[in-house]
């Protein structure tokens, strides 16, 4: 049978645990996330078995976007169009850069709805709300593990060897998650509010695309506009993974600024959306 323990009768050893609203914007006590680390751990368990649940390809899935969408490109962009690719295949010139950008562009489009679709967990239950884009922003590392072991094989089909710049693809790699949640932090929050933010998302991903070296060649930015090209965060991630698994492009101011970016955007998302995290409950 469950006791109640009236105040008078509560002993010193039992722990007083006061929730409070946050007030200001520094105050992000990213240390509750070490104290909640299982909750992500399940969380993000639970967003790999739902994608991969009642699935006819499985896992093949994570294999056959960024394959089908190189093959699109090499035909329009590599063969018709004939764009440069920096003396490196054109096939793989363009699967090198797919696979940070899918790693991007499927982070970022889960993490901003993750508040919406878990407004029974943040209505009911406290925890860090941090917690929530953070998981569905981890699971894309399965999918770019899948993928990779297929770059990996067409790295051997092109003779094309690991040297010491390869050491630096895990650097560039977290600089992508860091892209995908620094974005997801502000949709996230935003999406809470403006429900509108969920057809914004698929157009904004189109375009960033776009604008970003996926299918083209950053060499082909004249040089004066180089550090204004590199204002976009992705930028430097996909020149960056070219540059250390093929050796093509270069790190440089470019690079430097996107890496800033993706910094500022970062700090100042964790910002707004602990502003935003009292009014969470209330408003989903």
């Amino acid at each position: 049978m469950k006791k109640n323990i009236a105040p008078s009768t509560r002993t010193t050893n039992e722990p007083l645990i006061t929730i409070k609203p946050q007030h200001g914007w520094v105050s992000l006590e990213l240390n509750d996330l070490w104290r909640y680390r299982e909750l992500l751990f399940l969380l993000t368990w639970r967003d790999i078995k739902v994608r991969y649940a009642q699935t006819v390809l499985g896992a093949s899935w994570a294999v056959l976007q960024p394959l089908l969408t190189m093959i699109i490109f090499s035909v329009i962009f590599g063969q018709l169009a004939n764009l440069p690719s920096d003396g490196i295949p054109y096939p793989i010139f363009t699967f090198t850069a797919l696979l940070p950008w899918q790693l991007f562009a499927f982070s970022l489009t889960n993490s901003s709805q993750s508040l919406v679709g878990s407004q029974n967990l943040v209505s009911k239950v406290y925890f860090p709300r941090l917690i929530i884009p953070i998981a569905s922003v981890l699971p894309s590392l399965v999918d770019f593990a899948i993928s990779f072991l297929v770059l990996l094989g067409m790295l051997a089909y092109y003779h094309i060897p690991f040297t010491v710049r390869s050491l630096t693809l895990p650097l560039f790699l977290l600089l992508a998650i860091m892209s995908a949640l620094a974005a997801g932090l502000w949709l996230s929050a935003l999406n809470v509010k403006y429900r509108d933010i969920r057809y914004v998302v698929p157009f904004m991903t189109l375009f960033w695309q776009y604008a970003t070296p996926v299918a083209y060649s950053a060499s082909l930015i004249p040089e004066e506009w180089r550090l204004l090209y590199g204002l976009n965060p992705m930028t430097g991630v996909v020149e960056g993974f070219r540059w250390a698994l093929l050796g093509s492009g270069r790190v440089d101011g470019m690079v430097w600024v996107s890496i800033a970016i993706i910094v500022v955007i970062l700090i100042s998302g964790l910002a707004y959306f602990k502003r935003m995290e009292a009014a969470f409950a209330d408003v989903i």
